[in-house]
């Protein structure tokens, strides 16, 4: 029996509320844990489950998520048969219709068609968890349902398995049924096909706004929560970048922080998440705070409850506080000096 999985990944998700960090990137994109990006998280789930196919589906700033994923050689999906693919949506599809637009997937009927595939797994790409499709994949067969959904705590995680001789069905018929996405289908009261539903007991962490994604960065300082996403049978799989290791200069300060690598430490750090080559300055102290990548943080500055997006620079004695309900956050690019912090 053909068992294999076919991954599609819709990344046209937008929050108006994560405006500030999605000038320049798409959701999928955004940074997270030191070192990663959001999409890292289902791609790495879903080759970690034998699926070798998978179609990415951008709409907005994508090319920063381009940029990151490259061939797919990191996730092994560089290959000559299958691999990964990037499927844009139209510049006319402008009207935004929910996770897993059937409009969207229209435009790229031919990829659906020539997939030997008999399934197909639709994902979101802005959820961060960590398991293996293959006990879904077993649980659809056996109940014989037509659509199968993931949720957690009994709310929709927004990932579906039905096969994908079904999904093609879905999007020829579009016109006829009125479904425009994958949600459509599964909340039609009247609806005739059969859903089921899976529930993922693990660690889930869902980034819809400013709030969800200073959380879920300050929960990943947690062991508990560490370790049940970064899992050694099912490694979190990212872009590989070569730097030296991170310089802690003597006076140096580090408590319950990620550092990745790259760095130059002088000033104290504590329940925060540093990215690749991030200096801070000494006797700044830095806490409950997101530094995106080669940030700058001058001297004798104070932040806490901030995150700075990439090549941020603070100069010297700048204060910046804010609170665990609403967090400061500077932009890409942005300089902040004392004078335009008084």
């Amino acid at each position: 029996m053909n068992k294999s999985m076919l991954g599609v990944i819709d990344a046209t998700t937008y929050h108006e509320s994560l405006e500030d960090l999605l000038i320049n990137r798409s959701l999928a994109a955004v940074p997270i844990a030191g070192r990663y990006r959001l999409i890292d998280f289902i791609l790495s789930n879903m080759v970690n489950s034998g699926i070798h196919s998978v179609a990415i589906f951008p709409k907005y700033q994508y090319r920063s998520l381009m940029d990151h994923l490259g061939s797919g050689k990191n996730w092994d999906l560089n290959r000559k048969r299958d691999g990964l693919f990037f499927f844009p949506a139209p510049v006319v599809d402008s009207v935004d219709q929910g996770m897993g637009s059937f409009n969207h997937f229209a435009h790229h009927m031919d990829y659906f068609r020539r997939s030997k595939q008999k399934y197909a797994l639709i994902s979101n790409c802005n959820t961060i968890f960590t398991t293996d499709f293959n006990p879904l994949l077993k649980r659809h067969i056996e109940t014989g349902a037509e659509i199968t959904k993931m949720n957690h705590q009994d709310k929709s995680m927004e990932i579906y398995l039905m096969e994908t001789s079904m999904l093609i069905d879905l999007i020829e018929t579009r016109g006829e049924t009125g479904y425009t996405c994958m949600r459509d289908v599964v909340e039609d009261p009247a609806g005739k096909l059969r859903v089921c539903d899976y529930q993922y007991l693990g660690y889930v962490e869902r980034i819809q706004c400013i709030q969800s994604y200073f959380n879920a960065s300050m929960n990943l300082l947690k062991s508990e929560c560490w370790k049940q996403l970064f899992r050694k049978e099912y490694p979190v799989l990212t872009k590989v970048k070569d730097e030296p290791p991170t310089r802690y200069q003597k006076g140096a300060s580090v408590k319950n922080a990620i550092i990745a690598n790259g760095c130059f430490i002088e000033g104290d750090v504590k329940e925060s998440t540093v990215f690749r080559g991030v200096k801070i300055g000494s006797g700044s102290t830095v806490s409950n705070s997101i530094i995106m990548q080669k940030s700058q943080v001058g001297e004798n500055c104070v932040l806490e409850y901030v995150i700075l997006d990439k090549d941020v620079k603070i100069e010297d004695n700048v204060r910046l506080v804010g609170s665990p309900e609403n967090p400061i956050v500077i932009k890409k690019g942005m300089i902040q000096g004392a004078l335009m912090n008084s």
